[in-house]
């Protein structure tokens, strides 16, 4: 395996500029999940470092070498694409040992490989199989066994479990993850999915219009989002925002509503603001669950707009600033619309954003 390191790293389409200058490190053995929504970069960026794009300025390097100009049969990659991109007249075992045909090697070579391969990812009773003969699991696991067999520096997946049913996503996370775990691989992983990033990650970057927002571990870019974007992206439900304005050393919410400063934060008087606050650090009437931080402020009693009760919880919609809120009931009973309930917020929990460049306020 190897680092990755991306330096300055911009892909102009004509007048579209999609990449803008990015800079990125991947440590020998980490798991990097690339998140955003579409066309944010990516995509791209993935499609760059396998030499399927070319670079418009930047520097893409794998262990101590530059690769721009390399091909990517060079660069010592392995790629799993959405599609899964298998050769239909092949056999399972034909497919994955096929790029190892393509370099020379020997068929005693290649026959070894590929028994492992399959011997990690249980695919052994299928290594006769063509892929109409397979389901769209066995199907991706067929070209990620594809990817083990070269043996690469850099592992980068292309949304691979998107054409999967949810409970088959779940269960494909997580034998990556133990596929990871096992391999010690260098990985890329491109996914619209914050769930599988969040699950599957050592650290997340997370692109909008062609920059890094922020790059962190799931808990940095959970609980220390450093822009609006980031804690809006991240979560869900998403995080609850509204304007207020700074007003006595209090946060003046647009519907007269007014709450402490946050702990942690001192933005100046006068100052307008973005509170953002997440779903579970609302604790509605009859929740199951109270702070025991003393941070816990008791707001007005509000009325429930709609509830969506999921089993193990429910959902409620209320409205608070002018703004659409979130909270989450752990234990959760039928709900009237209507029903008027006391909240509590957690303002230990609370962010602060500036209200026109979207930064955290936090210091």
């Amino acid at each position: 395996m190897a680092t990755l390191t991306l330096s300055t790293l911009d892909k102009n389409y004509g007048a579209f500029h999609a990449v803008k200058g990015i800079d990125l490190a991947v440590n020998d053995g980490e798991f990097v999940a690339l998140v955003g929504p579409s066309g944010c970069g990516k995509s791209t960026t993935l499609r760059m470092i396998a030499g399927l794009e070319d670079i418009t300025g930047g520097d893409i390097r794998i262990g101590d070498r530059v690769v721009n100009d390399l091909p990517p049969r060079d660069r010592n990659i392995s790629m799993v694409f959405q599609s899964y991109a298998l050769y239909p007249h092949m056999t399972v075992a034909e497919n994955m040992g096929f790029s190892l045909k393509i370099a020379g090697r020997d068929t005693a070579t290649i026959e070894a490989a590929v028994q492992e391969a399959a011997r990690v990812l249980d695919i052994e009773p299928l290594l006769e199989r063509r892929p109409a003969q397979l389901s769209g699991g066995q199907r991706q696991r067929v070209a990620m066994g594809r990817a083990i067999v070269r043996d690469p520096d850099v592992f980068l997946f292309d949304e691979p479990l998107s054409n999967l049913d949810a409970k088959l996503r779940g269960q494909m996370r997580t034998e990556i993850k133990q596929l990871h775990a096992r391999l010690g691989a260098t990985v890329v992983y491109v996914t619209h999915d914050q769930i599988e990033a969040m699950t599957l990650a050592d650290r997340i970057v997370i692109m909008k219009d062609g920059l890094i927002e922020q790059v962190g571990t799931p808990d940095e870019v959970f609980n220390r989002p450093a822009s609006r974007f980031v804690a809006s992206f991240i979560g869900s439900p998403p995080m609850n925002m509204t304007e207020a304005t700074v007003t006595g050393g209090a946060l003046q919410l647009d519907d007269g509503t007014t709450l402490p400063l946050p702990p942690g934060f001192s933005p100046a008087e006068g100052r307008r603001v973005v509170l953002g606050l997440r779903p579970d650090d609302i604790y509605p009437e009859g929740h199951g669950i109270h702070s025991e931080d003393g941070h816990a402020v008791d707001i007005r009693e509000l009325p429930v707009n709609l509830s969506e009760p999921l089993g193990n919880e429910t959902l409620l919609f209320t409205e608070l600033g002018g703004q659409s809120w979130t909270a989450r009931m752990l234990n959760p009973r039928n709900l009237r619309r209507g029903e008027v309930l006391r909240f509590h917020i957690d303002l230990s929990r609370a962010h602060l954003f500036d209200a026109g460049t979207g930064h955290t306020l936090r210091s």
